[in-house]
């Protein structure tokens, strides 16, 4: 039903520099894999196999990355270390790539907006890639499909975080409908403590409805002078209906140093440390 899946990876990744002043966060890997092939492998299992990439200067790598490279596929045609390339070749196979270029950091809501002409007028999935989701069943974005199914809105991923990190993500406050799912009443991008509406954080799994990109044409920049996806979303729940949705699997932080760590010793002892 949700044919594409939207990637804002045109960020400059300040966090991880200097290893980020010429090599895109997105492609940091953990373990043997960048983040952003995580991302891109959780869409297409969950049928959106079209990928529209929002990228900035400096981000020919990712381009790069989910195409073929004639000379290395020569060179080791044949050869034992063919089997290294699988994963890749399994995504090329199933995926489509399209790119544009958000060319003014503008907030994750202009990031959104800048992707509309590869998206057009369907809902779509939304990937932070630097919220890395594992699971042993279904992905996060499957189970949001699953949901989309049967209430054709947006939808947002959430988990409870400490109160002393609400600051850090936009929070949701709403009515519980059944475990897990909320109809959402309320939206703030990145609170302090003191007025969080709740300890339940958005983290970078969406499904968007396509009426977000006029929405956010309209909605005027917010924290950090960005144009922000938490208040279009608000405005969205206000005229209509926004569901968040408790997620099933384990989110890493990739975005910070100490969760990208973590998150390279979860992989590499559960699923490298095996084969």
């Amino acid at each position: 039903m949700i044919k594409k899946c939207l990637f804002p990876v045109a960020g400059y990744g300040t966090r991880f520099l200097p290893a980020t002043k010429s090599m895109p966060k997105e492609m940091l890997p953990i373990v043997n894999k960048p983040l952003v092939q995580y991302g891109v492998e959780e869409a297409i299992a969950a049928g959106m196999t079209t990928c529209a990439m929002v990228t900035g200067r400096g981000k020919r790598s990712i381009a790069d990355h989910f195409d073929i490279s004639f000379e290395l596929e020569h060179q080791i045609s044949g050869t034992g270390k063919e089997v290294y390339l699988e994963s890749i070749r399994n995504v090329l196979d199933k995926g489509v790539f399209t790119m544009v270029r958000q060319r003014e950091m503008k907030g994750l809501g202009h990031a959104i907006l800048t992707g509309e002409a590869l998206i057009g007028s369907e809902p779509f999935g939304v990937v932070l890639s630097d919220d890395l989701c594992i699971n042993d069943g279904p992905g996060v974005l499957s189970q949001m499909a699953e949901l989309y199914r049967q209430f054709r809105c947006s939808i947002v991923a959430i988990q409870e975080v400490p109160v002393e990190e609400v600051h850090k993500y936009g929070v949701i406050a709403g009515e519980s409908l059944k475990d897990g799912i909320f109809r959402v009443d309320e939206m703030v991008e990145k609170p302090d403590a003191a007025s969080a509406p709740s300890n339940l954080a958005i983290i970078g799994r969406y499904i968007l409805t396509p009426d977000i990109f006029d929405i956010l044409r309209e909605t005027p920049p917010g924290a950090n002078g960005e144009v922000q996806l938490t208040d279009a979303l608000q405005t969205q729940a206000r005229q209509g209906c926004v569901m968040a949705y408790k997620f099933s699997g384990r989110r890493f932080d990739c975005g910070s140093v100490p969760g990208f760590v973590e998150a390279t010793n979860f992989v590499y002892e559960h699923l490298y440390s095996q084969q």
